[in-house]
């Protein structure tokens, strides 16, 4: 009986049980969980690794899929123009994009949660400052502000500094893009909980404003963080897949979802349809399983929905 009392107790918890329920979530954590371990180990996993040259062979460059007449095993769906295998390929570049996307929302929310709690709990003109700093980058849509943080560093970077720091350059464009929709979130929920009697008595109790935003009200906003986090990873790794293939973003040399597709476009009027069309396949997959997932968390998440 005592070894069945964690499992009673997480049996017990309501957004399990929720879970559960529902078939859309378990299938879209499913498809995420595969996913992410297919991208975790696609070093050991991968038939060719295009960091390797050594593993390329120009030979086999631009086969069909193994069951077209013309196709060839192992290569499942395919080979690029360099002989690389495309679904070591694209399981490389799932991986590139979920790095990307993941790094790219924790920026946001960090920068959008501390500038949040400071708006909402200090208020004055802090708070006007932050929030009006915040409108004017809504009167830009993100993906033009990334566009312009993308080509900010290639005038102001020579090429192989381009290169060494593709990532990083893109994780800021788009954590930068972002950062307002947390920020307006974090200042709603600490205005509703700044005027509450805990509050009150955290200040009467000698509190400075640093524990009280960081131990009474940050745990308050968690779970509309958590949600919008979510939901957002989607928006991060469709921004970096709109980046790569406009330019803007990762190098050909990178490969990520939106690099494959860029690289596949180019030969798709020559039928070589494969090129772009499993890449594209593969980035829809993954968007879609976080859509569906962030819907179910954030319907769970709501207590009006209890």
């Amino acid at each position: 009986m005592i070894l069945l009392a964690p499992f009673r107790r997480l049996t017990g918890n309501p957004l399990i049980r929720d879970f559960a329920r529902s078939l859309q979530a378990m299938a879209a954590f499913l498809v995420l969980t595969v996913l992410a371990f297919a991208a975790i180990l696609t070093p050991f996993i991968a038939l060719t690794n295009p960091y390797d040259l050594a593993t390329l062979d120009l030979m086999n460059s631009r086969l069909p899929p193994a069951w077209h007449d013309l196709g060839e095993w192992p290569y499942l769906l395919g080979t690029d123009s360099q002989g690389g295998d495309l679904l070591s390929l694209i399981l490389y570049g799932m991986r590139t994009s979920i790095l990307v996307g993941i790094l790219a929302v924790a920026l946001s929310v960090t920068l959008g949660t501390v500038l949040g709690l400071l708006s909402g709990y200090l208020g004055g003109w802090t708070g006007a400052i932050i929030m009006r700093a915040a409108d004017v980058q809504f009167t830009f849509p993100a993906i033009i502000l990334a566009l312009l943080i993308g080509g900010l560093a290639r005038g102001v970077l020579s090429p192989a500094a381009q290169a060494q720091f593709a990532i990083p350059m893109v994780v800021l464009a788009l954590g930068i893009s972002h950062w307002p929709h947390f920020a307006r979130l974090v200042r709603g929920a600490v205005l509703v909980e700044r005027n509450k009697d805990y509050i009150a008595a955290a200040r009467l109790a000698g509190r400075g404003p640093g524990f009280i935003m960081l131990r009474q009200l940050l745990p308050n906003v968690v779970n509309p963080i958590a949600v919008l986090a979510t939901l957002d990873i989607a928006f991060a790794v469709m921004g970096e897949a709109t980046l790569s293939f406009l330019g803007f973003g990762l190098p050909p040399t990178e490969p990520s979802l939106g690099t494959l597709i860029r690289s596949g476009y180019n030969y798709l009027f020559s039928g070589e349809w494969w090129l772009v069309i499993f890449p594209s396949l593969a980035l829809m997959l993954l968007v879609v399983a976080v859509n569906v997932f962030g819907d179910w968390l954030r319907d769970a998440l709501n207590p009006q929905l209890r």
